[in-house]
């Protein structure tokens, strides 16, 4: 069956990248007019955000692929590698600010045009600011590492630029021109920061992490408030895959019970549970009562 969110998150990935170039170039010609340093390491993180958005519309559209032979399991986690690709562009970026705001430091030099070019930077900030919020909304709504990635990314940006705007508003006011690049070391460093979390974030994605533990109470209680007739469950494991959840443990029933009423049995929690999570997928492992380990998620 077709995946009804894969056409919404598309758009919103290609609305990403308009949005980012917008954003750059009105950000740029701030810079253009000003000449600050700092204005220019704004922009130069917006260039990030055109790239690291062309590659999370690549990483959507492979994600929401459906299963083959090759990959039995999903697309999935192709969004990880989008996010781990961001994450190491926002690092780059911090770099050559941090070489920008170098040079600027040691010959700092006047601001020309300064109110309309905060004025352009506070617009594009602005515009930013309302799609960092709809781009968090969304990936956690559809469980995209890469949305949220972007989201996150972008909101960080908002972040910066709201205090590149407030410093350079008083560089302006006092004269104090060496504000400017440190005010564009302070960005370097804050988006290098965020750089690391979202790489350390899609890692731990790739490397098969389980669900927070808020969902997994969720799950331990849909199993054991529908495994009536069954003895017990254990060996519980959970992982995420990009948006895709996936849950197994083995399900212990009475040894005189048949194939097709603990059939039903798993049916019943496995249809509560992609109610609760739409698209898990669950894999149940039947025993008999002789392996019963006295543990795990009791039975109601």
């Amino acid at each position: 069956m077709p995946d009804t969110k894969a056409p919404i998150a598309m758009r919103m990935a290609a609305t990403t990248v308009v949005v980012a170039i917008a954003v750059l170039a009105i950000k740029y010609y701030a810079y253009v007019l000003t000449g600050s340093v700092a204005l220019f390491s704004d922009a130069l993180e917006s260039i990030v955000n055109v790239v690291a958005g062309l590659v999370a519309l690549w990483a959507v559209a492979v994600s929401y692929k459906p299963a083959d032979s090759d990959h039995p399991f999903g697309h999935t986690k192709a969004e990880y590698f989008s996010a781990v690709v961001e994450g190491v562009l926002i690092v780059v970026a911090a770099l050559l600010i941090l070489k920008e705001a170098w040079g600027a430091y040691w010959d700092p030099r006047g601001f020309d045009a300064p109110l309309e070019g905060l004025l352009l930077n506070g617009f594009a900030t602005g515009i930013n600011a309302v799609w960092a919020t709809l781009l968090m909304r969304l990936g956690r709504t559809h469980r995209s590492p890469a949305l949220s990635a972007d989201g996150r990314h972008i909101r960080a940006d908002v972040v910066t630029s709201v205090g590149v705007i407030a410093g350079l508003a008083v560089a302006t006011a006092t004269g104090w021109t060496v504000l400017d690049p440190i005010l564009a070391a302070l960005v370097a460093l804050n988006i290098l920061w965020e750089g690391t979390r979202v790489v350390t974030s899609s890692l731990s994605g790739l490397m098969d992490q389980a669900i927070d533990a808020e969902s997994d109470a969720k799950v331990r209680e849909t199993i054991s408030l529908n495994a009536e007739g069954a003895i017990e469950v254990h060996d519980l494991k959970t992982r995420l895959a990009g948006r895709a959840m996936f849950i197994e443990f083995h399900l212990v029933v009475p040894g005189e019970m048949t194939v097709a009423k603990s059939h039903l049995i798993c049916d019943r929690i496995e249809d509560a549970l992609q109610e609760l999570f739409t698209g898990a997928r669950v894999l149940i492992h039947v025993e008999p009562e002789d392996e019963a380990k006295q543990t795990g998620v009791p039975v109601l």
